[in-house]
């Protein structure tokens, strides 16, 4: 869930184009580019070009029943896992990278987007960068550490959307649209995000770890109650936020993602 704020907080993001910077890795000089912006950003990202995603070896642990820190501490290491994975795609990118913060919730607050959106148990603010959690009772009763991480990687979606210029497009896109023009510029971003958010999982399957049924069980609740948390649709119906889902575990890389490029009707 991407937070989306007025016009001008929304445009505000969008940056000048900076000038290439040359980084040193591993002994050797690369050219590394400043984030695309404008329709290419979005159409032909190098994101698309970067192959597999990096494995980070992630394994945040055990989440026990109860425990508000234990909560808080597999948050921590999650986001960890998608800083070294995301923080790697953009180097062989040669896209500048920024970590997002994260800041753990019990209530929903007010970001610095606006209000918190009613369905949302983790929101994504490009204003201020920052990946909201919320930590409810009932998760805390019934922890369910693949659906959590699920959730983390989707919303470090969106920020691989913002910081990699895709949201560039999306911002100025969205600003001249009417209303189904929004809400399919919305589906191509959110869908984006879940089919990144499982390019992640795929690649934690083994040390997570993410069990095959639970997955695939994850997968088929989406297919038949994504769509339901939403007023309108601009998240996508649930069997085309499945689709994505499988797209991004079975190729894992994020040129799989490319939610821009194809036709409205494979983002219904």
């Amino acid at each position: 869930m991407a937070a989306v704020g007025t016009a001008n907080t929304a445009n505000a993001e969008v940056r000048p184009a900076q000038q290439p910077v040359r980084v040193q890795q591993a002994g050797a000089q690369f050219q590394q580019q400043a984030a695309p912006r404008g329709r290419a950003a979005a159409m032909n990202n190098p994101l698309y070009r970067s192959g597999r995603l990096a494995d980070s070896g992630c394994a945040p642990g055990d989440l026990p029943r109860g425990s508000t820190a234990a909560y808080r501490k597999f948050l921590q290491r999650v986001t960890n896992c998608l800083n070294a994975t995301w923080s790697t795609q953009f180097r062989k990118a040669r896209i500048p990278f920024t970590k997002p913060r994260l800041r753990i919730v019990t209530g929903k607050v007010r970001t610095a987007c606006g209000p918190w959106s009613s369905g949302a148990d983790g929101i994504y603010c490009p204003t201020d960068r920052t990946m909201y959690m919320l930590i409810t009772k009932k998760q805390l009763r019934q922890p369910y550490p693949l659906g959590i991480s699920r959730l983390m990687a989707h919303e470090y979606g969106h920020h691989v959307q913002q910081i990699s210029g895709i949201w560039s497009y999306y911002w100025s896109a969205r600003s001249a649209s009417g209303k189904s023009g929004q809400l399919l510029l919305s589906r191509r971003s959110e869908l984006q995000a879940e089919c990144f958010s499982a390019a992640f999982m795929s690649t934690v399957q083994d040390t997570l770890p993410v069990d095959p049924q639970q997955w695939e069980g994850t997968v088929d609740w989406f297919h038949k109650n994504g769509h339901k948390a939403w007023a309108q649709n601009d998240h996508g119906r649930g069997p085309t936020q499945a689709t994505w889902m499988r797209r991004g575990f079975q190729h894992a890389s994020p040129g799989a993602c490319n939610t821009w490029k194809v036709s409205p009707r494979y983002v219904s």
